[in-house]
């Protein structure tokens, strides 16, 4: 699997395209680097009378990108290395945002946000080219469509299974469709490790309810809509529930409460953690 193009948005929905094996625009898109995995940062904790550390959490850093991109004008009588760089410049000024969106080989296509950090490039050189650097402060490559899986509650044991392809773990937006009276539900996640983690919901709920419980990092929530009107019930939510996370593999689900089934959707947006 290689990159067969990318497209670079600017804050204004201008579409800029770069292709590897295509210069017909005057842009050699020469090299990318930053695209591997990002270094993760591990801290730990050391014990009198024990051997090493213990460890105690782990985050990733930042992605910083480069865009290595040759200028060379096809037709010097219609294009010029300044007007290219001009052009480049609409899309690339230091502190800018930019969505830049990877098309592969094998069809996926993913995206990612950052900012401009750096856009040096010489004027009196033979070779012109920019070297761009772009800083993404989340650093995953996140699918462009959601994928979204429906089920209902459950008064027994039965499970459900999702599978999750990415290779970074991802949360979910969780929602129910309450159709009866309900006080409480419990929803269960056994991942790959085996490990079991629970969020356990309590409320006076009544049909026509819709509950939504976002565990996303960095977005958790958990509203309830009742007659048009929007309103935070995070208070039902358990102080030791756990923020349900898909990660990659077979994910075992169930969503329990009391009572005839109540339909529920999960949606998820697939995170790589490198290309």
């Amino acid at each position: 699997m290689s990159i067969d193009k990318i497209e670079v948005r600017n804050v204004a929905g201008s579409l800029l395209t770069l292709f590897l094996d295509d210069i017909t625009d005057g842009y050699i898109l020469e090299d990318i680097t930053g695209l591997d995995p990002v270094k993760a940062t591990l801290v730990s904790s050391s014990f009198a009378n024990l051997d090493g550390t213990q460890f105690q959490s782990a985050r990733r850093e930042n992605r910083n990108l480069v865009l290595r991109i040759g200028l060379e004008p096809m037709d010097y009588a219609t294009q010029s290395v300044r007007g290219l760089r001009k052009t480049l410049y609409q899309y690339f000024m230091p502190k800018r945002v930019v969505d830049i969106r990877f098309f592969m080989t094998d069809g996926l296509v993913v995206k990612i946000v950052g900012r401009v950090e750096d856009f040096p490039a010489p004027l009196f050189t033979d070779q012109p080219r920019a070297d761009i650097s772009i800083l993404c402060f989340d650093p995953d490559f996140l699918e462009l469509t959601p994928t979204t899986v429906s089920h209902n509650t459950v008064a027994d044991t039965s499970t459900f299974s999702v599978t999750y392809d990415g290779t970074v773990e991802t949360g979910l937006l969780f929602t129910l469709n309450v159709n009866r009276t309900l006080s409480e539900f419990t929803i269960y996640n056994t991942g790959p490790d085996g490990v079991t983690h629970s969020l356990d919901f309590q409320a006076s709920l009544v049909a026509g309810d819709v509950v939504k419980i976002s565990t996303v990092p960095g977005s958790k929530y958990a509203t309830l809509t009742r007659a048009s009107t929007d309103s935070s019930v995070l208070y039902g939510v358990s102080p030791q529930a756990s923020w349900i996370q898909l990660d990659q593999g077979v994910n075992v689900m169930r969503v329990y409460a009391v009572g005839a089934a109540i339909p529920f959707t999960l949606n998820y947006t697939t995170r790589h953690g490198g290309l």
